[in-house]
C-alpha cells in the first residue's frame, strides 16, 4: 500500500479550506489505516462471525458505507429527525448491525473497498463546496443537545476507528480458530 507522503500531517489540503483540510487529513488517516489491516484478507475471513453470532468484516464495512451515507443526508441535506430515521431504515441492515445484518456476506473485500470510497468522494466533493461556516452549523441532535457539523463528521471516522479495531479483533480471532482445526 503507497503512503501519501503527507499522510502523518494535518493540514491544509489543495482544493479545501482550512477547517476542512483538519477533518479530512483526520478522515483519511483514519481510512489509511481501516485499509492497511484489510491487507490480503480472504474473502473467508470477511465473512467469517466469531462463534456464528458476532459481526463478520463485510458487516462492518457495510455499516461505515452506510453511516457515510447517512451523515452526508443528515448533514447535506438537513433532513428532520423523521427523514434520516426513513433514510437510515431504507439502510437497513447495515445500519444497525443487528442479527438481520448476518445477511451481509459474499461479496469480494473490493466490492465494499469501491463502495467506500465512492461514498468518500461525494463527502469530499461536498465539503470542498461549502463555507468552514456550516462546519460549525449547531443543530439540535443526539442525546437532546446541540451538535454542531464538524462534531458529526468527526463521529463518522471515530465510529470507522471503533469497529477497524473489531476487525482487527476478527482476524485475530479467525486466525487463532484456523490454528486449532
Amino acid at each position: 500500500m503507497d503512503i501519501d507522503k503527507e499522510l502523518l500531517l494535518i493540514k491544509e489540503k489543495e482544493g479545501f479550506k482550512k477547517d476542512f483540510s483538519v477533518l479530512i487529513s483526520m478522515m483519511d488517516y483514519a481510512r489509511f489505516t481501516t485499509l492497511a489491516d484489510l491487507k490480503d484478507v480472504t474473502q473467508e475471513e470477511i465473512d467469517y462471525r466469531y462463534g456464528g453470532e458476532f459481526n463478520s468484516i463485510a458487516m462492518l464495512l457495510g455499516h461505515l458505507a452506510a453511516i457515510e451515507k447517512v451523515f452526508q443526508k443528515l448533514t447535506f441535506e438537513e433532513m428532520n429527525d423523521e427523514e434520516i430515521n426513513n433514510y437510515a431504515d431504507s439502510l437497513e441492515p447495515a445500519v444497525g448491525l443487528g442479527a438481520e445484518a448476518f445477511t451481509i456476506k459474499g461479496k469480494p473485500v473490493k466490492f465494499y473497498l469501491e463502495e467506500l470510497a465512492s461514498i468518500r468522494k461525494i463527502t469530499k466533493e461536498k465539503f470542498a463546496s461549502l463555507d468552514e461556516s456550516w462546519l460549525y452549523r449547531e443543530t439540535d441532535w443526539w442525546f437532546e443537545r446541540k451538535g454542531n457539523n464538524f462534531f458529526k463528521w468527526f463521529h463518522v471516522f471515530e465510529d470507522e476507528i471503533n469497529h477497524r479495531g473489531q476487525i482487527r479483533l476478527i482476524r485475530k480471532l479467525y486466525a487463532k480458530e484456523r490454528e486449532l482445526v
